[in-house]
């Protein structure tokens, strides 16, 4: 699919895209993902039964929370529109032995053609990287089952974020690459209440989502101020 044509920012994708090589790198550029990650497959896992279930997973990146959602017995559809993330993630899943189903396509196509097709999506670090997030959202409302659930972490709109996620995580610390994130794309926990709405989705949950580097762990639990994790069920 061409990007250009996507609810997509090319610059985006090539930003994501430049990272596949070491998207599975515990100490590489996507360390941070790593450390997150057992804490947002928890975060899905307490309020989702997974065996079994089709789980769509949205902007996978590399398939880092796939191939987890995989391993708990979901079957696992995927999507990104960076063709070097894709080609990483299949390439994974000969060393993994995991199954999921990686696919170069919108979420929004993939919503003509399989309207209420899964029983949970997650869609993580993902909303503050695209120019219409609600789009996404009622993409996602579409591909939903009834009492279907939706998966969401992104970023708060706080200048607590800008100190963490900007200047402490790009530029002191270094733990992402310079240009990572765009303060103004960040999201309100109210403003992502209007687009669920708008969409059809009834917000269940708000959690925060902390993250230490220095002991390299991520739990769910206190302040929304950075980092949050939302779950979403559809009516």
């Amino acid at each position: 699919m061409n990007a250009t044509h996507a609810n997509a920012s090319q610059a985006e994708l090539d930003k994501f895209g430049a990272l596949a090589s070491r998207w599975w790198d515990p100490q590489g550029p996507q360390r941070p993902l790593h450390e997150l990650n057992p804490a947002r497959l928890g975060y899905v896992r307490d309020r989702a039964a997974l065996a079994g279930a089709r789980v769509l997973d949205v902007g996978c990146g590399g398939g880092l929370l796939s191939e987890a959602l995989a391993g708990e017995g979901a079957q696992v559809t995927a999507l990104d529109l960076a063709p070097e993330l894709i080609d990483v993630a299949r390439l994974h899943l000969l060393e993994s032995g995991r199954k999921v189903d990686y696919r170069l396509q919108s979420v929004e196509s993939l919503a003509q053609e399989m309207p209420g097709a899964f029983d949970a999506i997650t869609c993580m670090e993902m909303l503050e990287h695209v120019p219409d997030p609600g789009a996404v959202l009622q993409a996602c409302a579409t591909l939903l089952k009834p009492g279907g659930k939706l998966f969401l972490s992104t970023l708060n709109r706080t200048p607590a974020a800008f100190a963490v996620a900007i200047v402490g995580a790009e530029y002191l610390a270094r733990l992402l690459p310079k240009g990572t994130h765009d303060y103004k794309q960040f999201i309100r926990p109210s403003e992502l209440a209007g687009w669920l709405r708008a969409a059809g989705l009834r917000l269940d949950d708000v959690s925060g989502l902390a993250y230490d580097p220095l002991r390299r762990k991520a739990w769910v639990g206190g302040p929304t101020a950075v980092n949050y994790l939302a779950c979403a069920v559809k009516s």
